[in-house]
């Protein structure tokens, strides 16, 4: 029997963190972005930095073959001049992930926050319950997603959704 739905089509966008990484999926299909899953994955607490990175690259390995996305996005590093250690820890994670996209074969795309905020909210510097309301209302969701990671994650996938649908369609022409 055959059938004319579309193969379904997904989306990752991944908040990095050492002790919490945010992931987000999105389903794409008819020009429309809807939540399929988000969650996050731990780091083991109190672990080393080996068994924490382990955790997170198991954990997002999951997700991809899980949901087999077309393609990711992640947050591009950023640190404030007062904590550069901060952004060296959050490199680590973001080297695991992007580890994870590279074996899986996905393509891996990279957004500053401030970007992301900017397209979702209007303002570079928006604060979180902003995201987290934007990414409500986008989505249609019922609560604001929580914690604050997961909505990091798909206002990140969004914004590559956003992007790559823009791009699709002036390719169209």
């Amino acid at each position: 029997m055959a059938t004319d739905a579309a193969p379904r089509r997904y989306l990752l966008g991944i908040d990095p963190g050492l002790n919490i990484t945010g992931y987000g999926v999105l389903e794409v299909a008819n020009g429309a972005a809807r939540l399929a899953e988000a969650g996050v994955v731990r780091g083991r607490s109190g672990g080393s930095m080996e068994e924490r990175l382990q955790d997170i690259f198991t954990g997002v390995n999951e997700v991809i073959a899980a949901f087999r996305p077309e393609s990711m996005a992640i947050e591009q590093l950023y640190s404030h001049y007062e904590r550069p250690r901060t952004a060296i820890l959050m490199g680590h994670a973001r080297g695991v992930i992007c580890l994870a996209a590279a074996l899986a074969a996905v393509p891996l795309s990279h957004y500053a926050a401030t970007h992301v905020k900017r397209l979702l909210t209007g303002a570079g510097h928006a604060p979180k319950s902003q995201i987290q309301q934007a990414i409500q209302r986008e989505l249609k969701l019922r609560d604001v997603p929580d914690p604050p990671d997961v909505a990091d994650a798909l206002a990140v996938a969004l914004c590559h959704f956003h992007e790559t649908r823009n791009h699709d369609h002036a390719h169209q022409r």
